[in-house]
């Protein structure tokens, strides 16, 4: 594969024809067919998933489905299609994440809008879901309450399970909390809301079954933050000071506030931190605290449940 002489990086496709001698800007793709662009995936050298990132953003400039690109290898692109290809193979060498280049991320098979304001749902995100549904039982209308709610992946997937719940998703950025209105609309979910609201402020009186939150939970020094999609990800939706268990001790301890007797607490944190949040748990005087596990073998949630009024301490 060349170089482009101008910047010494890798060129994308074999089919170019270089119209002007100054820098990639500037080279036109010419009748470029579906074969040549998917081989153009060995440019993503930094990506875990150079041959899928390929052809999902090739599937966004055809506005085909996956299906298209191996029935269909020798099609030619348009030259808008192939000058949209190339523009978008560029930035992703570049390390943007895919979901920002498509706008949208899927997640528990719903399609979720997101923008650089809000984290990218995350596939072992999905485990929280499966765990919350597990904790509360189906059939009574419950009250649910995700916290830092994003693009509102984890209420939405909530909602779509369980039409009967009422679920409220928060968080302190009116950009996030818009586009988690955006997503409920879009994918007709009407027994959800999301509100502006910094934790639990502005949830005065209300009580909830479940609570759950997918919170910051990285240390400011952890190397992590350097590498991959993290790099364009908001640092307020990752990062948590004493070491990253800021966000997470202050939801443990204010939780009992706006918990039915008998709710639980669910929260995903790092993978070395699950001793940590359980100890945080127990302290607070949570019951049947446990964790569980990622995709990954991976202990990447905590839990716990508030105690029933005839389980709680009384004073004299």
């Amino acid at each position: 594969m060349s170089l482009c002489r101008a910047t010494s990086t890798r060129w994308l496709a074999p089919c170019v024809r270089n119209t002007r001698q100054t820098c990639w800007r500037h080279w036109r793709i010419d009748v470029l067919t579906i074969a040549e662009a998917l081989r153009s995936h060995t440019a993503l050298t930094e990506s875990d998933s150079a041959q899928l990132d390929t052809a999902l953003l090739l599937c966004h400039c055809l506005q085909q489905p996956r299906s298209y690109l191996y029935t269909w290898p020798e099609k030619t692109l348009s030259e808008t299609q192939g000058e949209q290809f190339r523009a978008l193979m560029e930035r992703r060498q570049r390390g943007e994440p895919v979901a920002y280049l498509l706008g949208y991320r899927e997640f528990w098979s719903l399609s979720l809008q997101v923008s650089a304001d809000t984290l990218i749902p995350r596939p072992d995100t999905e485990c929280v879901v499966e765990q919350a549904l597990l904790l509360v039982d189906a059939e009574p209308a419950h009250r649910v309450l995700d916290l830092g709610t994003g693009t509102g992946a984890i209420a939405l997937a909530l909602a779509s399970e369980r039409p009967h719940w009422r679920v409220t998703g928060s968080d302190v950025k009116p950009a996030a909390v818009a586009l988690a209105q955006a997503n409920a609309q879009q994918l007709a979910i009407a027994n959800v809301a999301f509100l502006q609201a910094n934790w639990f402020d502005g949830l005065t009186a209300q009580r909830f079954a479940l609570i759950v939150s997918n919170p910051p939970y990285i240390a400011a020094d952890d190397p992590h933050l350097g590498q991959g999609d993290l790099r364009f990800e908001p640092s307020s939706a990752l990062v948590a000071q004493q070491n990253g268990l800021a966000d997470l001790q202050h939801i443990i301890d204010t939780a009992p506030d706006y918990l039915l007797p008998g709710g639980w607490l669910l929260l995903e944190h790092g993978f070395e931190q699950g001793s940590a949040v359980r100890e945080l748990l127990t302290q607070r005087g949570y019951l049947a605290v446990a964790s569980g596990d990622d995709y990954g073998g991976n202990q990447r949630m905590s839990w716990g449940q508030w105690p029933a009024e005839s389980e709680q301490p009384r004073n004299g």
